[in-house]
């Protein structure tokens, strides 16, 4: 398979796998101008598949590090109207989003944390009918990753320069499964393999779980009508998606009042151009009392002091150290794929989908049963191959589910 056919073949999974649209739908892309040749090439998939529009929000890093370079800290407060106007018009549309990213993890080094946070927290607060939408599944939406130059040579950066870009393509191609065979089914054998584990976990209905590892002795409480889903999701017109690909977790949610411990990452937290590494948070009654990061604090403080919900728990996913992603021994400093290598946990907004019943629930609703609401989701990796997970039964009886990084059910 030629590189070009393998790009043809990877569009043609985000548009009728990823966003899966269908005939007369809106599609919105948001994207940077790094991926410009394989934005072409989605935009044209999108079209034959039968979207009736596709519109492309294009942004580019040189102008977001100018923002940042030359705002004040009250501008990024101020969000702009048009775009929520542009968000509830996807919704009211019924319309699929797709996010094509080409992150440079380095791109807002060195810039104020103040700043950030202060954009962080209105952009969330602006957009808050439209994060319910994607929370809720009520709009189809996914995410896909395309290399940059910059995020190519911070992942290979001993290899040649002009080898950097071909490699990073290389290893996607590998994560979302292209040049195995026939990608869509591929993803349909990978996606029913998940819904099994995703059945397993339902059926043992755990009432906790306890990590443990270098770094982390942590306890999470599961609420009793708690769902664990997998990659794939479902929109209100029976469409189904696939919100992240490469996708190779079962997630859940928290009790947002049950966790106690402490808990170590063990992958850097790319987050806002900058990067947060080599941190702890530990909790009480599921609140993170105490932060503590080698690379990044104030950026990381600033996350945990977005809202109020931003400092608790909102998912709990579970990922062999043994997947594909994993064990291609890259590390990605991106979310997207990292959090596919490994275990991870998110602060701020729980899915209210693995709450039985919680898509039709409001934020008082959801708050009063425990469930976190926060304007930020924001996930970090604390898997590895010394880490053990056990599930505690509601009577007690404590059963292994992953032993040395791996599942043991």
């Amino acid at each position: 398979m030629t590189f070009q056919e393998k790009l043809e073949q990877f569009a043609d999974l985000a548009v009728r796998i990823g966003v899966n649209i269908q005939k007369g739908q809106y599609l919105l892309i948001n994207t940077s101008t790094d991926t410009l040749d394989f934005t072409r090439i989605v935009v044209k998939k999108a079209y034959e598949a039968g979207a009736s529009r596709v519109h492309v929000n294009l942004t580019d890093a040189s102008f977001e590090r100018a923002y940042y370079e030359n705002v004040t800290v009250e501008e990024t407060a101020n969000f702009p109207k048009w775009v929520v106007a542009q968000r509830e018009e996807l919704i009211e549309r019924k319309g699929a989003l797709l996010w094509i990213d080409a992150e440079n993890p380095d791109l807002l080094t060195g810039i104020d944390s103040e700043k950030i946070g202060a954009q962080q927290k209105a952009a969330g607060t602006a957009l808050v009918n439209y994060r319910k939408a994607v929370m809720n599944d009520d709009i189809a939406w996914s995410i896909i990753a395309v290399p940059s130059p910059k995020w190519a040579a911070k992942v290979f950066p001993d290899l040649p320069e002009q080898e950097q870009v071909p490699a990073l393509w290389d290893a996607i191609f590998k994560t979302v499964r292209i040049g195995e065979g026939d990608a869509v089914a591929n993803w349909q054998t990978h996606i029913e393999n998940l819904h099994e584990r995703a059945d397993q976990l339902n059926k043992k209905k755990y009432a906790k779980l306890h990590y443990t590892a270098p770094g982390t002795d942590l306890t999470i409480e599961l609420p009793e009508k708690h769902l664990w889903k997998s990659g794939s999701s479902e929109a209100p017109d029976g469409t189904t998606f696939i919100a992240n690909m490469p996708t190779e977790e079962v997630f859940t949610l928290p009790a947002k009042y049950g966790v106690n411990g402490y808990v170590s990452n063990t992958k850097p937290l790319v987050y806002k151009g900058n990067i947060i590494d080599d941190f702890k948070l530990t909790f009480e009654k599921g609140k993170i009392v105490n932060v503590e990061a080698k690379v990044g604090q104030d950026l990381l403080k600033q996350l945990v002091a977005s809202d109020e919900g931003s400092s608790y728990l909102g998912e709990v996913a579970l990922v062999p150290h043994e997947s594909p992603i994993s064990s291609c021994n890259i590390l990605y400093y991106n979310t997207l794929f990292d959090e596919n290598a490994s275990n991870h946990l998110a602060i701020g907004e729980a899915y209210p989908t693995c709450y039985e019943g919680g898509k039709e629930l409001e934020k008082g609703q959801l708050e009063a049963l425990g469930i976190n609401t926060s304007i930020t989701h924001e996930d970090f990796m604390i898997g590895s191959a010394e880490m053990d997970i056990d599930g505690i039964l509601a009577d007690g009886t404590t059963e292994p589910i992953f032993r040395k990084g791996n599942w043991a059910i």
